[in-house]
């Protein structure tokens, strides 16, 4: 069971053959989701035949845009397990001289970061922020801190995975960590107290990010604002979340703080729910114990009903829902979520709430290792 990109191919969405051919899956899913937040952020501009600047994938940054002040922040968790795999089969099978050439920069996780950067011509810092399943999340996090402090003045930033191959699915079976049920559609089930485990899932989420003022002087489309940014370390488990939930707890503290804004200003939670029984319990630990109460009668979703987990991609796409949730004044259902887990004392929506405005949204990512990072996603009012 898996939540798989299916019938990608690359060249129908920009990519050449070449690019489509050499790039492993993560890279190509990076680059196309870039391409879209660029686009509709107004910066992927198609330059003219032979102007002067263009990159060699054709683009030209709008006029007055300093390429130096632009950073990229990209991620993923893993990187290239695919052609590891193959790579080591080859070692093991044909010898050392047999090995790809270009292995290593094709399957290091920072490459998606460098690609998008050379694509787009960007040359501000560029970095890859890989801390398991909080990259996407952290990435994001780390480039509105970037844009916040005036260290850049635009950022392209969100996370990457190729996590449904052989030996990833293999190590988290083994691992326990995967859900049995032969079902799909009772698969991925976040919250419920039917859940026995997560469905792998890939694929890739990008944002752009500059200071508000910039965005109004360009006259740019303004989805929501990320108005706070915190993280945290349980320094407990390299796999299991502290059961207290104090390490979530700081980190959803720190994003409010980092925003000036209360847990009682929270109109819902974008949860890490990842359909693991010890991760959904503690994470609504956690969140009731932000409030201050027992059983919290805020809203909480979890995106990975829909979409699996992607790993280092899925706190990307799911700022992304957040932020499109806080825009348009609602809360997404959890899809796979029926039976509510005595474990788990927080409302858990099984058809979206609409008419709803909200003045802040939390996004939280928790990562093997005992990372933690939350965004703080605010709907953008004139």
């Amino acid at each position: 069971m898996a939540g798989t990109v299916t019938d990608f191919d690359g060249t129908e969405h920009g990519l050449t053959k070449k690019q489509a051919r050499r790039w492993e899956r993560f890279v190509q899913y990076a680059v196309v989701a870039a391409d879209e937040a660029m686009a509709q952020a107004g910066f992927a501009q198609v330059a003219p035949e032979g102007a002067e600047g263009a990159t060699e994938a054709g683009y030209l940054l709008p006029e007055g845009t300093d390429a130096n002040r632009f950073a990229t922040i990209f991620g993923s968790g893993i990187g290239g397990m695919e052609i590891f795999t193959a790579e080591s089969i080859k070692l093991h099978e044909k010898g050392a001289k047999r090995v790809n050439p270009l292995f290593i920069p094709t399957m290091i996780s920072n490459i998606a970061a460098g690609e998008i950067a050379i694509r787009f011509g960007l040359k501000g810092e560029c970095s890859n922020s890989v801390v398991a399943c909080t990259t996407g999340a952290q990435c994001i996090g780390e480039a509105y801190r970037l844009v916040k402090y005036g260290l850049a003045d635009y950022a392209l930033a969100g996370g990457a995975e190729e996590s449904v191959c052989d030996i990833s699915i293999a190590g988290f079976s083994n691992l326990g960590a995967l859900s049995h049920a032969e079902d799909p559609h009772a698969a991925s089930r976040p919250f419920d107290a039917r859940r026995d485990g997560f469905v792998a899932g890939e694929g890739a989420g990008a944002v752009v990010l500059e200071t508000l003022e910039s965005a109004k002087a360009r006259g740019a489309h303004i989805i929501a604002e990320v108005v706070g940014f915190g993280t945290s370390c349980d320094a407990y488990h390299i796999t299991s979340p502290d059961p207290s939930g104090e390490g979530v707890v700081r980190s959803m503290r720190n994003a409010l703080d980092d925003a000036g804004m209360e847990p009682a200003d929270v109109g819902h939670l974008n949860a890490h729910g990842t359909s693991t029984a010890i991760n959904d319990a503690t994470e609504a630990r956690a969140f009731c114990t932000l409030q201050g109460v027992g059983f919290s009668e805020v809203p909480v979703t979890s995106t990975k009903g829909m979409t699996g987990h992607m790993l280092g991609a899925a706190g990307a796409a799911e700022a992304i829902v957040t932020a499109l949730s806080v825009a348009n004044d609602l809360v997404p259902p959890t899809v796979g979520f029926d039976e509510a887990d005595p474990e788990c004392a927080v409302t858990v929506l099984t058809e979206a709430r609409r008419d709803y405005p909200q003045k802040v949204a939390l996004s939280n990512s928790i990562g093997f290792g005992g990372h933690n990072a939350t965004l703080a996603i605010a709907p953008f009012k004139e």
